[in-house]
């Protein structure tokens, strides 16, 4: 059964909690989001009107156990971070915002009732969250049904913005096909045709190999064999034993959470990260975050990295410092960047509509667009009109071998336009439901 916290008035670790990870998230969250008034009698003005309209309830549809749980907690604290930034100044449209979180779990069914009962029975005006591909679409299917937007601000299967797009879902992250565009040429240069492909067996592993497959052979490699890794496993060996005797000059790995965590630390154990080339598609910061450095081993994509030499990221990162003091995780990474850039963009088009109406908000969404200073990137981003996806710069990482910190343990080798990396089959899958059959909402 899920479990709930209202973010803004309390939250607190369980004192059973065995994972210190978990722990430390989660008494960040009560630290970092609780209620009392400190500061000047304008702050507490601003809140005292607010607090005579309803609250804005914003359902927080994230993982907090489960393959993505790491990550699910670290696009939590990103989403708290922006309500509380907004409800420092007095909330939205005159009303206190009260973010209201339910473990998804990393499955979809319990996606699936975790937003039936955000909307129906806690009147969620909107749904903000997503790692694992299944469990957003889950989640969107319900949301389309009552009209209420959603924002998957972690997932990453093609699909969620080809054939399961619907117009009430916006997809914030890049997606498999855009990382693949961004390293399978460069990676047969560099290291050879002969490529197997490692692959979680669930939507995101399936559409993501699926794009890996169609670059790497349009540009001369050969798939010589995929293996498919059921979720949840811990125990590599198998894979790779086939590997040992396939001997690839590539293995191009899609799989994610702690899955990759279990697979880099056997990988190392038998010393094939030095016997054949690894590209992971995308790669989490918790996911790595705490490793040796021999763990963080090949290229991989991300959206985003703390020590970009870029306006405002500094900044940021003392932001989350200060607001979250003493978390296992020192830096935030790609995962909370995304939940904190959705949320805030959501609460500025809500500002901007001067409405929670459903369609008002989607239409100030469709074909936003933001600068690449705003967004902390290299270049500029939008939402595409089309399939709802956010358009934004990608980056090829690797281990940093000279970190400048304890922390720097990545090595960005390239930013890439998002304008090359686009997922042209996208547009063509995706259908979305026309204004007129999307049901009106408004909380």
């Amino acid at each position: 059964m899920s479990t709930e916290s209202k973010e803004v008035v309390s939250a607190a670790a369980s004192p059973t909690d065995a994972n210190p990870r978990r722990r430390s998230l989660l008494t960040a969250i009560a630290a970092g989001t609780g209620a009392t008034f400190f500061g000047p009698w304008k702050v507490h003005h601003a809140w005292a009107q607010a607090a005579q309209a309803k609250p804005l309830v914003i359902g927080l549809t994230m993982d907090a156990s489960g393959q993505y749980g790491a990550s699910g907690g670290e696009e939590r604290l990103g989403a708290t971070m922006a309500i509380k930034e907004f409800n420092d100044k007095g909330g939205v449209l005159g009303r206190r915002i009260e973010a209201l979180h339910m473990d998804t779990e990393t499955t979809p069914a319990t996606g699936s009732r975790v937003a039936e009962r955000l909307i129906t029975r806690n009147e969620a005006a909107f749904l903000i969250g997503g790692l694992h591909s299944g469990v957003a679409n889950a989640i969107s299917q319900v949301a389309q049904k009552y009209g209420c937007v959603y924002f998957n601000t972690n997932s990453s299967s093609p699909t969620e913005a080809g054939k399961d797009c619907h117009r009430v879902k916006f997809v914030w992250d890049g997606n498999g096909t855009n990382f693949a565009h961004a390293i399978v040429k460069n990676a047969i240069r560099a290291n050879g045709r002969n490529w197997v492909l490692l692959t979680n067996d669930y939507v995101w592993g399936h559409q993501t190999s699926k794009a890996t497959r169609q670059l790497a052979e349009a540009n001369g490699a050969k798939i010589v064999d995929e293996l498919m890794v059921p979720q949840n496993t811990r125990d590599f060996s198998a894979y790779l034993l086939k590997l040992q005797q396939i001997r690839p000059e590539v293995v191009a790995a899609a799989v994610g959470g702690d899955d990759i965590k279990a697979l880099r630390q056997q990988v190392v154990q038998l010393g094939l990260h030095k016997r054949m080339a690894w590209i992971n598609n995308q790669q989490d910061w918790p996911d790595v975050y705490g490793l040796g450095p021999d763990q963080i081993f090949g290229v991989f994509g991300t959206t985003w990295y703390y020590r970009l030499d870029l306006p405002g990221v500094k900044e940021f990162v003392a932001a989350y410092q200060k607001q979250f003091p003493g978390m296992a995780i020192r830096v935030p990474g790609n995962v909370y960047l995304n939940g904190y850039m959705a949320t805030r963009e959501l609460l500025r088009c809500v500002e901007e509509a001067g409405t929670t109406a459903n369609i008002a908000v989607i239409r100030k969404l469709e074909g936003r667009r933001m600068t690449a200073r705003d967004r902390l990137q290299h270049h500029d981003a939008w939402i595409d009109p089309v399939t709802h996806q956010c358009q934004q710069t990608i980056y090829m990482a690797t281990y940093n071998d000279q970190p400048a910190e304890k922390d720097d343990i990545f090595r960005v080798l390239a930013q890439v336009d998002p304008k090359d990396v686009v997922d042209a089959a996208a547009p063509l899958a995706c259908k979305l439901e026309s204004y007129d059959a999307t049901p009106a909402y408004q909380q």
